[in-house]
């Protein structure tokens, strides 16, 4: 089974805003799993190609609405 990791680890972690990640989740870049309370819980596999990913495509001069066609195909 992959691991969770919440709101708070993926900023520590990532070095993103949690105004970038309410955007990506909200815009359909990321995808929460779960939530307990009112803690969302995202895939960590899934979190770490999506964000390689974005960055990749947006250094490109692809939009984040192009980018989320791109990643959930």
């Amino acid at each position: 089974m992959d691991n969770l990791i919440s709101s708070p680890q993926i900023v520590a972690r990532y070095k993103i805003s949690y105004q970038t990640l309410n955007y990506y989740t909200n815009l359909g870049l990321l995808h929460v799993i779960t939530k307990q309370g009112n803690k969302r819980l995202y895939k960590e596999s899934e979190i770490r190609h999506n964000l390689v990913k974005i960055q990749g495509l947006k250094n490109e001069g692809y939009t984040l609405r192009l980018i989320r066609k791109i990643l959930n195909g």
